[in-house]
C-alpha cells in the first residue's frame, strides 16, 4: 500500500501490513492525537520519541526497526503522511472488528 506524504502527491511511503501489524502490536498509535485530532508536525514528534522509547527495550524486533526505518523515520514523513497512515490503519483494522 502507498500513502501519500504531501498534499501534492509528489512525494510517497510504501506500508505493508507487516508495518500496520507493527504499529498495532506495540499501539503506537493509541492515545497519540490531542482531543482536537488534529495531526500535525508536534503529533509526528510525538510518535517518533514514542517509538525511540519502545526501541531501547526491543531493539532486537526486526518488524519495529522496519517500521521505522521505512516509515516513522522515512525523509519523507511528514505530518500528512501521518495522517494519511492513521487513515490507512484506522480502514484496515475497523474492517478486521467488523468480520
Amino acid at each position: 500500500m502507498t500513502i501519500q506524504t504531501n498534499s501534492k502527491g509528489s512525494r510517497s511511503i510504501e506500508v505493508s501490513e507487516n508495518h500496520l501489524e507493527t504499529l498495532r502490536r506495540y499501539s503506537l498509535l493509541s492515545d497519540l492525537l490531542d482531543s482536537n485530532g488534529i495531526v500535525d508536525e508536534s503529533v509526528l514528534q510525538k510518535l517518533r520519541l514514542n517509538t525511540r522509547a519502545l526501541l531501547e527495550h526491543h531493539s532486537d524486533d526486526a518488524d519495529l526497526l522496519a517500521l521505522c526505518h521505512e516509515v516513522i523515520f522515512h525523509d519523507n514523513m511528514k505530518a500528512y503522511g501521518l495522517h494519511q497512515l492513521i487513515l490507512l490503519y484506522l480502514a484496515k483494522y475497523e474492517e478486521v472488528e467488523k468480520d
